[in-house]
């Protein structure tokens, strides 16, 4: 094999999976290196800087960041039920200990307006950061939103016992402050209109507001009480719907699905079930969703096809369904198959249909310049995120179909990158790069800079309130969030993944102590060969082909290499600490991602001039 430079940033992000899993790539392990410091307000920052709402996505994530988090290989051989950093419900930790001294930190309003004006259509996540980013440029940003507030789905259709009002507010707020102007309660009806206003560039962050309906029969006999999804969602957190039919059937497996018929729960719901096509492991939703609404009773029912309402005199009374089973071809496609079992048939009072949604954009006149494709979805440079008319740039659910709240801030994150150029004239397609930075950790001959005692804990869970007590009250908080205490057990079973072990061939002795005192056998000294033939030959499996050996350069005294399985190093520094002449280093790696008006050398220059 050839030498591997572990210092290199094409290889290094194969070690801070986590940062690099996260779509608006958090430094996660900074952060929670932070909280473990008992430094929350700091924390804070670092995850505003890049994910925007820390709070709001604290308790509302996909979580993208910790199937990609290494502690869940490490502990493959040691724990029946290997489990990542709670990284997630860190963010939150980080929110809810800040001190009040946070205001102070933010970006203030930019003392001088570039007379430049931008229309963000919707107050969601992507526009909010669209916003966050432009602004203290000096941009002028209206954001409009056919709401009173500020939000979007954020607040309109996450349930407040999973996100309280006061937190939406806050984060909102921070991005308000900034000098942005908005425009409550004003729905946007042309596009054509709206670009007849001169804006220099517009922003359309608006969501996947229409959900999917179900065209089966008896859907127009019982419509009074077959209400969709995500619009019901709405009407619930804006108090226009209070209560529910005493038995419930949602159908759907995804996230929505679960907020549906746990809210229905909360608002009279005796006997609420969910009903999905697929099989339980293949559902959409979250698996921590799945097990929040079976804690508070909710049965699921897979592989069931609905199949008809059923109603009498004008009302609806239950549903009928097909019994099917997943079956897959030669190519891994799924095909859901009758099983030849007799129908089911479930009663109902009520119905929540929750199987999707899509994008609706019937405002936005197609003779405009702005094209679309064969599925009514705006035809985008993916990287750019700008439209067939150069002014006019989408992002969010908007831009590429549902997806989750962190995607939505990173396409905002986008967005605004390529508005701030295409303003001043520059190639938007020609990206700016990362900042990209290592530093030894090295404090003293055995010292650094972090603790990198590896904590030998399982993850912890987050505390719940008493079931009883959260059913009877819609906007009480389910989840607790983390103490002190347990935020820092937590924090401490990160491996500090950006924490990297940098060995220099030129100073090894080939003394062996690194390989005696590594806790994991993760490093071997050897000839070299061809990759398959290494990995043969290591002191440990490399479980995972996927993840790279580090090579080293052939070593003067034996003519060995050195090769690391990163997969399963802990970053403990052991071999730093033990090695005589330095050869290992403990350095940390930073990814200063580009933003808005920075990462751009023509800009930089622009400035300057």
């Amino acid at each position: 094999m050839q030498p591997t430079d572990i210092r290199h940033p094409d290889t290094f992000h194969k070690v801070v999976d986590c940062q690099w899993a996260c779509p608006a790539h958090t430094p996660v392990p900074e952060y929670i290196r932070l909280i473990a410091a008992g430094r929350y307000t700091d924390a804070y920052m670092v995850n505003w800087e890049s994910n925007v709402f820390p709070g709001i996505l604290g308790r509302t994530c996909d979580r993208p960041c910790e199937p990609a988090c290494r502690r869940g290989r490490v502990e493959e051989a040691q724990t029946a039920k290997p489990e990542p950093v709670a990284i997630c419900r860190l963010k939150r930790v980080a929110a809810d200990f800040k001190d009040d001294a946070i205001e102070e930190r933010m970006p203030r309003p930019a003392h001088l307006k570039n007379g430049k004006r931008i229309a963000c259509i919707g107050a969601g996540p992507a526009s909010l950061t669209v916003a966050r980013d432009l602004a203290p440029l000096g941009y002028h940003v209206t954001v409009f939103d056919a709401d009173a507030k500020a939000g979007g789905m954020i607040r309109s259709q996450i349930p407040r016992f999973r996100l309280p009002e006061e937190v939406i507010d806050e984060e909102t707020g921070y991005v308000l402050r900034l000098g942005v102007e908005f425009r409550g309660g004003v729905r946007i009806e042309s596009m054509q209109q709206l670009l007849a206003e001169n804006w220099d560039a517009v922003f359309v962050g608006s969501g996947a507001p229409r959900g999917r309906d179900l065209a089966i029969p008896g859907r127009q006999e019982a419509a009074a009480q077959i209400h969709i999804g995500i619009d019901w969602l709405s009407s619930v957190s804006f108090g226009h719907t209070t209560h529910i039919g005493r038995r419930v059937i949602v159908l759907g497996g995804g996230n929505t699905a679960m907020d549906c018929c746990r809210t229905s729960k909360r608002l009279g719901g005796e006997d609420v079930k969910v009903i999905v096509r697929s099989p339980f492991d293949e559902m959409k939703a979250s698996p921590w969703e799945k097990e929040d609404a079976i804690h508070e009773g909710i049965p699921i029912l897979d592989c069931l096809v609905p199949k008809a309402f059923l109603h009498q005199n004008g009302k609806l009374t239950g549903m009928r369904f097909e019994k099917v089973k997943a079956v897959r071809d030669e190519r891994g496609r799924r095909q859901l198959l009758p099983t030849g079992e007799p129908e089911q048939v479930f009663e109902c009072d009520e119905v929540l249909v929750a199987v999707g949604q899509e994008n609706a954009f019937p405002w936005i006149e197609r003779h405009i310049g702005i094209d679309f494709d064969e599925h009514g979805m705006p035809v985008l440079d993916k990287a750019t995120l700008q439209s067939s008319r150069p002014d006019v740039f989408f992002g969010g659910d908007a831009a590429l179909g549902p997806k989750n709240i962190i995607w939505a801030v990173a396409q905002g994150h986008d967005a605004a990158i390529s508005i701030d150029k295409f303003l001043h004239g520059e190639d938007v397609k020609a990206r700016p790069a990362p900042g990209i930075t290592l530093v030894s950790q090295k404090m003293g001959i055995h010292e650094w800079s972090y603790d990198n005692e590896v904590a030998p804990d399982t993850r912890h869970k987050v505390p719940w309130r008493d079931v009883n007590q959260v059913l009877r009250n819609i906007k009480v908080e389910v989840e607790l969030g983390f103490d002190v205490k347990t935020a820092w057990k937590e924090a401490q079973r990160c491996l500090n993944c950006d924490v990297q072990t940098v060995f220099s061939t030129g100073q090894c002795i080939e003394c062996d102590a690194c390989v005696d005192i590594c806790p994991t056998d993760c490093i071997t000294f050897t000839k070299n060969g061809t990759e398959a033939d290494l990995r043969a030959r290591l002191r440990a499996p490399a479980r995972h082909a996927e993840q790279p050996l580090y090579l080293s350069d052939t070593l003067k005294m034996t003519g060995r290499v050195m090769v690391k399985d990163e997969d399963v190093c802990l970053h403990c520094g052991l071999c730093a600490e033990r090695c005589p002449t330095g050869a290992w280093d403990m350095q940390k790696f930073a990814l200063q991602l580009p933003r808005a008006g920075r990462g751009c050398r023509v800009h930089h220059e622009r400035k300057a001039a």
